[in-house]
């Protein structure tokens, strides 16, 4: 088998594609920001940040639910927004969301040094430059290379082997989280609690200053439809698995948020710490309880680090296979029946991520939250036209009320999309208008030298199956 006729192959089981999901969504940020967002908000108001949020994410996971098992082909968002609204629109669409994924992955690549860093004090050393005051280390820059490497290894020698890696790691954030929620309940007070919400100006400037960061936090469960070509199950069942993942993910974090808050009085919490692992410290009176979930922190780098690889180069390959990027990147490995090209693009790109230092990553999140919103918005505008346009296409996951469900997740799409435009309090700043700027004109450009070279695709591939 050549490159030419290798396929993807069905492998991923039931426990296999929830463990991909719900590991990308719950990564390693509930550990650095929880401690913020309490302080931001107030402890129920962060909680409230991350419940509306979570609505609006599950109705336009919704979406992403009744497409995915329509149309079950790697490629997720490109599959449904060339259906729905035509070639450009899917190129933006795509291209845009896999800005969203490299920044995860750049973001594991620094998170990865830094919790090496908490368990390590002092390992790292060799001053090498300062980026936005942040001093970069040669030996912190070392680890973040190092498991950015391994990680594309992972995901290039075949999806066996990254979702066997994803099922344990997933499994030890599970077990560490539960723990932490059972010792919160029977030590934490509601005194702790207090204040209920804040906010610098007003309680709904609080809660707004978290809720811009939710979409970031929830970015994850988009990574099944990425991979839908290597599901093995029934098509409703996508969907399903889909929307329970969300839940899930909302779930952890309002119980992370309330556990930390109940344990930790606002006084207690150290922005400049890891408020989590504080929290479990406090909740079982030892340290060795902290360092425990540092390490279910370090799992849940390497649970979205792996789901976003996998999601990414998906997307890569989508777009070459559509002849929207050069060719080389639709090609499968003979032997792996992995993107491999786009796998090694991916890391490439986001090994130079430590280099950059840990306050650049605040800048690649942000750019990258914008691009995922944008992504959300054109998979419900797509829903919506095809449910008008098509009445009649085979869903095999049926949303109840789908008009209404699809409008008003285009419309809480769109109101994510504001949060980053300017006159919000969350706007992006002038460097990370020019990071998605540069990322989307490098993209059209790119665009437009495929369409030069090799026409507009029929992208038979992408008709419903």
């Amino acid at each position: 088998m050549n490159a030419e006729t290798a396929r993807f192959v069905r492998v991923l089981a039931r426990k296999d594609v929830l463990a991909l999901a719900f590991g990308a969504m719950i990564g390693w940020g509930w550990i650095v920001m929880t401690g913020t967002w309490i302080l931001s908000a107030g402890s129920l108001g962060a909680v409230s940040a991350f419940l509306i949020g979570g609505v609006a994410i599950v109705l336009v996971g919704l979406t992403y639910a009744e497409l995915a098992a329509a149309m079950p082909q790697a490629g997720g968002e490109h599959v449904y927004s060339y259906r729905g609204l035509g070639h450009l629109a899917s190129f933006v669409c795509t291209w845009a969301i896999v800005l969203g994924y490299m920044t995860v992955v750049s973001f594991e690549a620094v998170a990865l040094p830094t919790v090496v860093e908490n368990l390590l004090p002092g390992y790292s050393v060799g001053h090498m430059w300062t980026i936005a005051g942040w001093d970069v280390e040669a030996t912190w820059v070392l680890v973040g290379v190092a498991g950015s490497l391994f990680m594309m290894w992972v995901n290039y020698i075949g999806i066996r082997t990254a979702a066997l890696l994803q099922k344990l790691v997933t499994g030890l954030i599970v077990v560490v989280g539960l723990m932490f929620i059972t010792g919160a309940l029977f030590t934490g007070s509601g005194a702790n609690l207090s204040p209920l919400f804040t906010g610098e100006a007003s309680v709904a400037g609080g809660i707004l200053s978290v809720l811009v960061m939710v979409p970031f936090m929830f970015v994850g469960f988009d990574v099944i439809p990425q991979a839908a070509e290597e599901i093995d199950l029934p098509h409703r069942d996508i969907g399903r698995i889909l929307i329970f993942s969300v839940l899930l993910a909302v779930v952890w974090y309002a119980a992370i948020i309330f556990g930390t808050a109940y344990v930790l009085a606002p006084s207690a919490i150290d922005t400049e710490s890891l408020s989590v692992p504080d929290a479990m410290g406090t909740a079982f009176s030892s340290v060795w309880a902290g360092k425990l979930m540092v390490l279910a922190g370090m799992a849940g780098i390497v649970t979205s680090w792996n789901a976003f690889y996998i999601g990414g180069s998906r997307a890569i390959y989508a777009l070459a296979k559509a002849d929207m990027l050069p060719r080389v990147f639709a090609e499968l490995h003979p032997r792996y029946n992995t993107p491999a090209n786009a796998i090694i693009l991916i890391g490439v790109v986001t090994s130079i991520a430590p280099l950059l230092g840990r306050s650049a990553m605040v800048w690649l999140v942000d750019a990258g939250g914008l691009g995922i919103v944008l992504a959300y918005l054109f998979v419900a505008a797509s829903f919506v036209v095809l449910r008008y346009r098509e009445p009649g296409m085979n869903r095999p996951f049926v949303v109840p009320a789908g008009r209404a469900v699809g409008i008003t997740a285009v419309v809480l799409s769109f109101a994510l999309v504001l949060l980053y435009l300017p006159g919000s309090p969350s706007a992006l700043k002038p460097v990370e208008w020019l990071i998605f700027g540069l990322w989307m004109v490098g993209g059209m450009l790119m665009y437009g030298w495929a369409r030069m070279r090799y026409g507009v695709s029929a992208a038979h591939h992408m008709d419903a199956t």
